[in-house]
């Protein structure tokens, strides 16, 4: 029999109770922003395609990824930092087996054909490589001096990036390097070593970009170095065939003008003028449809994931927590500028995927489960917070 003030349900709705109020401990400025721009992605997708194939899937994408985000969200991310070797050997794994059993387009080779859904390894590398580097950081800490934390972080970086730069992806391979030089920044290396990164990226581009190819070793592939210095010189290239998918996406983006020309008279989309439209260049799509009203939207739901990102770096519970925050903060920006960047030719073009917009299954869930370990963070942030209040009251 219950005693006073104990239904036979007791510990049910205390467990309602408990579940309760940690979903009111998540980041819900970063929820919405999430939430905004699938709702956007599969709004821009259903007017940008002429059937409901992308809609659907994304959708459904979009269901599996927000479900991960969730259990993630009420899961100590701290237990993962014990995995880092295995979570490291994981990827290696993965992006090896892509290369030997993947399936190649155009030229390409970066996914596996699965059942309803093409599995692209070097995707899910980028969260494996976040939550990697930011375990071997700290371990660095300890016993190793800033030059060789700066070698050892970099050179973990460093051999992803070149195997996914092989497939060839070098929009991808840019993200991981990224990701090493946010690992470096929160741990608080000095402005020295990322001087003498700097110096080597620059000579390393410079023997990929000018001295290889004069000497008869070509290290990017014709097309890779079209995208790459399009931008530079936008009014000598060929509109015709360099600069096509530039001089597409630009034209898109200025025909939308304040507030855009609407789904049907969007005919840079509607007429397939545009490439890759539900892809590298949905935001040519969304400028064209929405106008500068559209476009400012979308970045300024980024604005709110990168603001609550660094947010929750600045009050995790541990040093681990604030290092895969800062890793996932860099992660998104650099997709954001160069994919953005690169519709309005500011940036080279490299195939790189927005975040939560274009669509990919890989992509979205990817980028919701580092949602999800974003919100791990805060809500243990909080947790830990509400637990020195206790013990000082």
């Amino acid at each position: 029999m219950a005693g006073p003030g104990v239904t036979p349900f007791g510990t049910g709705v205390q467990r309602f109770g408990d579940r309760g109020a940690r979903f009111l401990r998540l980041d819900f400025v970063l929820l919405l922003a999430t939430l905004g721009l699938i709702v956007f992605s599969l709004v821009t997708l259903g007017s940008a395609t002429s059937d409901n194939y992308f809609v659907t899937h994304q959708a459904g994408y979009a269901s599996v990824g927000l479900a991960l985000m969730f259990v993630l969200a009420f899961f100590d991310y701290s237990r993962l930092r014990e995995l880092k070797w295995g979570l490291y050997g994981t990827m290696i794994g993965l992006i090896l087996l892509v290369l030997v059993a993947g399936t190649a387009t155009r030229g390409s080779r970066r996914r596996i054909d699965l059942p309803f859904f093409g599995f692209q390894p070097s995707e899910f590398g980028k969260i494996l490589l976040v939550l990697a580097l930011s375990a071997f950081a700290i371990e660095f800490m300890r016993r190793r001096s800033e030059r060789e934390i700066t070698a050892r972080v970099i050179l973990l970086a460093i051999i992803p990036a070149m195997l996914v730069m092989a497939q060839p992806d070098l929009g991808t391979s840019i993200v991981y390097v990224a990701i090493g030089l946010a690992v470096l920044f929160i741990i608080g290396v000095s402005w020295r070593q990322f001087a003498g990164l700097a110096a080597i990226v620059g000579v390393a581009a410079m023997l990929a970009l000018v001295v290889a190819p004069a000497i008869g070793l070509p290290v990017l592939k014709g097309y890779q170095q079209d995208r790459l210095t399009a931008f530079l010189h936008k009014d000598d290239v060929d509109p015709r065939s360099q600069g096509y998918q530039l001089n597409q996406s630009v034209t898109a983006i200025g025909s939308g003008q304040k507030t855009g020309r609407g789904p049907e008279g969007a005919t840079q989309t509607q007429l397939d003028f545009l490439p890759e439209s539900h892809t590298d260049f949905i935001f040519a799509v969304v400028g064209e449809q929405y106008g500068f009203v559209g476009a400012g939207l979308v970045l300024t739901l980024y604005a709110l994931l990168i603001w609550r990102a660094l947010r929750i770096l600045t009050i995790s519970k541990n040093l681990f927590g604030a290092i895969v925050a800062g890793a996932i903060t860099a992660m998104l920006m650099t997709q954001v500028f160069v994919n953005a960047g690169g519709n309005v030719g500011i940036m080279p073009i490299t195939g790189i995927p927005l975040p939560l917009l274009s669509y990919g299954g890989s992509s979205v869930i990817v980028t919701l489960i580092a949602l999800g370990l974003l919100q791990s963070i805060y809500v243990q942030a909080r947790e830990t917070a509400a637990s020195k209040r206790e013990v000082l009251a």
